[in-house]
């Protein structure tokens, strides 16, 4: 409410309603499960396969998979026999195995 609406009401006041509680969903604010909390993971941290589209990069497939782009590392460790030595190099139509996280 501001000052106009406050003149214009001549003085009245509303109640003030109070604020819904937000929906954690069982974590914190870092993403930690909260004690007691049922947790729930990703699709991504199921096991599932990707493959591979033009313009992915590993930290790419992480971040959309797992919402954190630094986790291409476990993708890598558990597809190295598929992109080889460099991981940087990736091709398209390879099939990938999202680990369990």
């Amino acid at each position: 409410m501001g000052l106009f609406d406050f003149l214009s009401n001549k003085g009245e006041e509303k109640p003030v309603q109070p604020a819904a509680k937000p929906q954690t969903g069982g974590t914190d604010f870092f993403g930690n499960a909260a004690p007691g909390a049922a947790t729930t993971q990703p699709a991504a941290a199921k096991g599932d396969s990707y493959t591979v589209v033009s313009g992915d990069s590993l930290s790419k497939i992480a971040k959309h998979h797992y919402g954190d782009a630094s986790k291409w590392h476990q993708i890598y460790e558990a597809n190295k026999a598929i992109i080889g030595a460099n991981p940087d190099h990736i091709e398209v139509g390879q099939q990938l195995t999202l680990p369990t996280l």
